[in-house]
């Protein structure tokens, strides 16, 4: 029978997975172009309730700004980003309560808190700076950053109360190597991406055709897509240590085999983008895989040090369980 999830098990669940679902609204509300719907923050168009229509606009706001889809896409992105703080507080206040005296879980948990704060106040800036580039860039790595704390806590809560340890000695350090240099050559992908996408819009501000925007970047696109061969040379790498290594435990295989999934189709994304059309349902999807695929090396590299070794596979592989 599956053990019952622990309170704090299920909330850091719920929290991580409205964390993602709060980097997909963001991808749209970049995608639509609603970076910019409320001009102002924290309030939307200087109130807490947006206007109805554009003769509600209070005095120092123009008509020329006002769309009421773009306000609206916008002024849920906030809403829900308000939501996703109140899970984390949440989740903090279960983690004083079942796991402060584990620190990995408490301070960490803490942390993504605080950094919650901090993208919130950032968020502002990107919406008083007009969506200048360097600034998007860094709020959407703090967002990375934000889920992959959650995922940390989340998984370490799952291994005897949050108190893990590195039972497999040396016989999974070659993986956890391999995920974490993964993991940074993605994270660079993504920023160089973000850059990209950056280029992509002021093309189309200044009257640039969609289908010819991609080719105004220069150098980010370039570098975007070196670091997504990387990516996959390196994802390659870690199939053949998992196949060859650890294919009789489950879990890090099954893992494994989603990390492949989404780089495959993080691939298949960049080329129809690239090729095909730069529509924004496709832009959506390929941040939104990129921010899952990073996600999956977190589990990965997480299990490959924390999951005990599975006794069974140990003797069918001749590795010792320490």
């Amino acid at each position: 029978m599956a053990r019952r999830l622990s309170s704090f098990q299920t909330l850091a669940l719920w929290t991580t997975g409205t964390t993602y679902v709060l980097i997909l609204v963001g991808g749209l509300v970049r995608a639509s172009g609603a970076g910019l719907g409320c001009p102002d923050w924290p309030r939307c168009f200087g109130g807490w309730i947006p206007p109805a229509s554009a003769a509600d606009l209070p005095a120092g706001f123009s008509a020329s700004q006002f769309n009421a889809t773009l306000m609206w896409t916008e002024d849920l992105n906030r809403l829900h980003g308000v939501a996703v703080g109140l899970l984390v507080f949440a989740t903090l206040v279960s983690a004083w309560r079942h796991h402060r005296h584990t620190p990995r879980i408490f301070y960490t948990t803490l942390a993504a808190f605080l950094l919650v704060g901090f993208q919130g106040w950032l968020g502002g800036v990107v919406v008083q700076q007009e969506l200048t580039a360097w600034i998007v860039t860094v709020h959407m790595v703090v967002a990375l950053v934000i889920v992959s704390m959650l995922l940390y806590v989340t998984v370490y809560g799952f291994f005897a109360g949050g108190a893990a340890t590195r039972l497999h000695g040396r016989a999974r350090r070659p993986l956890e190597w391999s995920v974490a240099l993964l993991m940074i050559v993605t994270l660079l992908q993504v920023i160089f991406g973000t850059q990209v996408r950056e280029g992509i819009d002021e093309a189309l501000a200044e009257g640039v055709a969609r289908a010819d925007a991609l080719a105004t970047v220069g150098r980010y696109d370039d570098w975007h897509r070196e670091a997504a061969l990387l990516v996959a040379a390196a994802t390659a790498w870690v199939v053949r240590l998992v196949w060859t290594r650890h294919r009789f435990e489950r879990a890090l295989v099954r893992v494994t085999v989603v990390l492949a999934a989404f780089v495959g189709l993080q691939i298949l994304l960049g080329l129809s983008m690239a090729y095909l059309t730069l529509a924004p349902s496709a832009q959506v999807a390929h941040l939104t895989a990129s921010s899952l695929l990073l996600g999956a090396e977190t589990v990965l590299f997480l299990l490959a040090r924390w999951l005990p070794p599975d006794a069974t596979g140990a003797r069918a592989t001749g590795e010792k369980s320490y």
